[in-house]
């Protein structure tokens, strides 16, 4: 029979993570946005009518990845040092690819706020741009790296 950490006797529960210790605890995350060949070029030549894209697209995530605790069952409030996020265009396959970065000292990872920045930052790319083509497809959300803790580094390349 399977024992879930999140389930004590049909009863959901919080891990409790108090006698864990505290490490460095980083995670990258990486998804991609794809535009049709003709939309991806006119976002270069013209922006968004929404304004600018990227920075808008990197303050949400940044804000989303603050509020990860908020938004999943279960998942623990730590506190971020630091969120990056960049993103590169692709100009063979017509997207944009994201990429995040999480930092924290803390007792649990940080791979959730990873994914959510990532994640969020690519549906605020969407929404600055679904005006120009509701098509825009939002793919291969998944976690790059994550370091620290007693499962060591995880790497997916």
């Amino acid at each position: 029979m399977n024992k879930f950490s999140h389930i004590d006797k049909k009863k959901i529960k919080m891990v409790d993570i108090s006698k864990k210790k505290k490490t460095e605890r980083i995670a990258q995350a990486e998804c991609f946005v794809k535009f049709k060949e003709s939309i991806y070029n006119k976002i270069f030549k013209e922006g968004s009518k929404k304004g600018e894209i990227f920075n808008t697209a990197r303050l949400a995530g940044i804000m989303a990845a603050k509020k990860t605790s908020e938004l999943i069952p279960l998942c623990h409030n730590i506190n971020i040092l630091s969120v990056e996020i960049e993103f590169k265009n692709n100009d063979k396959d017509y997207s944009i690819s994201v990429f995040t970065t999480a930092k924290a000292n803390h007792s649990t990872g940080v791979e959730m706020e990873a994914i959510t920045a990532c994640s969020i930052s690519a549906i605020t790319i969407y929404d600055m741009l679904k005006s120009l083509d509701k098509s825009i497809v939002i793919n291969n959300l998944r976690l790059k790296l994550k370091s620290g803790g007693k499962s060591g580094i995880y790497k997916n390349d």
